[in-house]
């Protein structure tokens, strides 16, 4: 199997043929029309090399209007990039691609969560010691009791709009306020649109009659969608450019009416469509009252498989209020019920959100990397507890449901089957405000209470099967879990990464060795180095810019100073600023030694990153073009190996892609290179063009982000050459290995 791009058809041999997709590049920029489908013709043993492809439609000779026979049309040339990988886009199929696209997704919508989760599980405690207050006082007025809960309250009730803002952040590239602003525009555009009031106005009833499925609109399912709009737009039209009679509302001020346009189609479609699926799911509520036990199991499965839909609503009504004369809640906090029926549809949701799901989260902990578990326990615990004491689960929740979706069915599996045992014991309980340690304690004089004893009982249960069922199902499968995603750090993505200590010792003596913040007039960044602008060049220490982390130092000329660092130059640029400008302080020379002996403790006494001595690194061919060696390249950066061995590539063709399996350890912010880390742990970097930092992101387009796995064949970005070269900047491709000193690269 080769990597191709298009639909294509290989002949392996006068009888045998395979059809699949993948990449395809043609030696010819100008027969590069773009896919098509056709015959490779000869022989596919060998792993690249060029063939002649013939559409299916092509005739290698035609008869003319006279008659006469016309002669053979060549065939485009085109190149066979090399094998295809057993898995990954390039495996021969769109389905392993769908399935690995459909999955980043969803994980990047988990770890966009994680920034309005954070504050749930204080929100959650806040708002149950109010309500204990309230119920323990029987004073609904108590001062205290009203604070505690209404601070508390004013999150949770506004969930589904933190989601809306945490989501566009989250999910767009590189974001600003300008992206949460969008969010909280679909938000308000879709919800006010859809209120009660003017549904009422809409269909010209009485607000009275309004659909109830309106009432519950502003769920977490509207808040995701909303967020998903305002992220989209901001990446879509942030650089518009208008007419002159328009350009104010160019740029970022034209993504939050793009978000407003977009969400009125979007409340167009929940006008019709919503009503139907909360209707359709109170009617099968309605059905499950007559299956028993097994309905109340059933019910608990979809109670919780609904959340991330909002329609959970749909069926707590059904159960727990009195539209099909059940009215289970309001029977159980009245005493006014039947003794061993009222509460069977809450009784099995104690076990679950007390035990079953801190135990849960003390899986994920223990499966957490050893480098992340200090993060994810902040998230973990703090939702464990609110859990526990209040009953409310979805900051722990969302906290795995689209990191790892299997393991969120498997709790919506336990919690029909605990609430199905729940109804077949003599065990009866009931909350007024969720299943948590205070409603238990509250209820547990309740007359309508049977047995509260064993719920304690049954939790340690759950705990146990949580734990183990969990614990195994992550390291099987290796799921991404919270401390177990490699872009997990507790910050969202793009967030800023300046005030991480080690590079704000970094920065700081960078700063003491080029003079002081005050010698610097300008700083910027490329994908590998500092470029700045110096009062007196005289000043520059350079060993000790050494001594702090630079792989060296290039003075060009006049008051200009490069100094070399690596990938992550950004973060240490970035902490260079904000030490310059005040906002964090410089990290003393005992910070800096501390730094270097935890790096030195981390490294087991080497370096973290060193390899093997001397090795042969076997890559792809990431883009097409001839091969030059590294010394002729007309930057001493990288001709004199400053940034270590390698080779570079004279291009002919803009898209570059992945030479190896491994995972995206950088993509820098101006998409004109990529740094990847190989499964075999070797850093390899990807730079297109020389200076092409100034082009600022103008003629580049990155198809990956950090963190994401690739594979070979995997296209990481794309560059515009003819504007590459229009800038003035040569377009030679240095392809180095970071990490080995000694390497060798060998292109196959």
């Amino acid at each position: 199997m080769y990597a191709l791009r298009g639909e294509w058809l290989v002949v392996r041999s006068p009888v045998r043929r395979d059809r699949g997709t993948g990449v395809i590049a043609s030696t010819r920029p100008e027969t590069a029309v773009g896919p098509r489908t056709g015959t490779l013709l000869g022989d596919a043993a060998g792993p690249t090399g060029a063939w002649q492809v013939l559409p299916r439609r092509h005739r290698t000779s035609a008869r003319s209007r006279t008659g006469e026979r016309d002669p053979p049309r060549p065939a485009p040339t085109l190149t066979i990039l090399g094998r295809a990988p057993p898995r990954g886009p390039a495996a021969g199929s769109v389905v392993p691609h769908l399935r690995e696209a459909t999955m980043k997704f969803f994980q990047r919508l988990g770890r966009s969560l994680m920034l309005p989760v954070a504050v749930l599980p204080v929100a959650a405690i806040l708002s149950g010691i109010g309500y204990w207050i309230l119920t323990a006082t029987g004073n609904d007025a108590n001062l205290v009791g009203v604070f505690f809960q209404t601070a508390g309250g004013a999150l949770l009730d506004n969930l589904p709009l933190l989601f809306a803002i945490g989501v566009s952040l989250g999910m767009a590239t590189k974001p600003d306020g300008t992206s949460a602003l969008a969010g909280l525009v679909s938000w308000l555009v879709v919800t006010t649109l859809l209120s009660a009031e003017n549904v009422a106005l809409f269909q010209g009833i009485d607000e009275a009659e309004v659909d109830l499925a309106f009432s519950n609109l502003e769920n977490v399912f509207v808040g995701i969608l909303c967020g998903l709009i305002g992220a989209w737009s901001y990446d879509r039209f942030k650089e518009t450019e208008l007419p002159d009679a328009l350009a104010f509302f160019s740029g970022r001020r034209s993504v939050a009416i793009v978000s407003a346009g977009l969400s009125l189609v979007l409340a167009l479609v929940l006008f019709f469509v919503w009503p139907l699926a909360f209707g359709g799911l109170v009617a099968f509520g309605e059905f499950i009252l007559t299956l028993g036990p097994v309905g109340v199991g059933l019910y608990g499965f979809l109670n919780r498989l609904l959340i991330p839909l909002g329609l959970h609503h749909a069926l707590n009504s059904v159960f727990w209020f009195d539209v099909a004369g059940i009215n289970d809640l309001g029977n159980f906090l009245d005493g006014s019920g039947t003794y061993g029926v009222t509460g069977q549809y809450m009784t099995g949701f104690f076990p679950i959100m007390m035990f079953g799901l801190p135990g849960a989260a003390l899986a994920m902990y223990v499966t957490a990397r050893t480098s992340r578990r200090k993060v994810a326990a902040g998230v973990l615990f703090s939702s464990a507890v609110a859990a526990f004491f209040v009953g409310v689960t979805e900051p722990l929740e969302f906290a795995f449901m689209f990191l790892a979706p299997g393991l969120y069915v498997l709790h919506a599996l336990f919690t029909g089957i605990s609430m199905a045992i729940s109804a077949l014991l003599p065990v009866r309980m009931g909350f007024g405000f969720s299943g948590g340690f205070i409603d238990l304690v509250l209820g547990w004089v309740n007359p309508m209470a049977q047995n509260p004893w064993a719920i304690p009982l049954m939790g340690i249960f759950w705990f146990a099967v949580y734990f183990l069922a969990f614990r195994w199902i992550i390291l099987r499968f290796d799921l991404k879990t919270p401390g177990r995603d490699d872009s997990f750090d507790g910050r969202v993505e793009g967030e800023d990464a300046a005030s991480d200590g080690r590079y704000a010792a970094t920065a700081t003596a960078f700063l003491a060795a080029l003079g002081g913040a005050s010698n610097i007039t300008d700083l910027e960044n490329c994908a590998t180095r500092l470029r700045m602008e110096l009062a007196d060049v005289s000043k520059v220490d350079e060993a000790a810019l050494k001594r702090a982390g630079a792989a060296g130092t290039m003075k060009p000329g006049g008051h200009s100073v490069q100094v070399i660092y690596g990938t992550s130059v950004q973060f240490v640029k970035d902490a260079m600023e904000r030490i310059m400008s005040g906002t964090d302080r410089p990290v003393l020379e005992e910070d800096v030694r501390a730094l270097e002996e935890q790096d030195a403790d981390e490294a087991g006494g080497g370096s973290a990153t060193a390899l093997r001595a001397s090795s042969l690194v076997r890559l792809r061919r990431p883009v097409e073009g001839t091969s030059v060696p590294l010394d002729q390249v007309p930057d001493p950066t990288f001709a004199q190996g400053v940034m270590g061995p390698g080779i570079a590539i004279e291009p002919s063709d803009g898209l570059v892609l992945a030479p190896a399996e491994g995972t995206v350890a950088h993509v820098f912010p101006t998409g004109h290179a990529v740094a990847l880390t190989l499964e075999d742990g070797v850093e390899v970097l990807i730079h297109v063009g020389l200076d092409t930092v100034e082009m600022k992101g103008h003629g580049f387009e990155t198809l990956v982000q950090t963190g994401d796995r690739v594979v070979a064949g995997t296209p990481l970005l794309r560059a515009d050459l003819a504007a590459i070269r229009a800038a003035g900047h040569p377009t030679v491709t240095p392809v180095i290995v970071m990490n080995d000193p000694g390497a060798r690269i060998e292109l196959v």
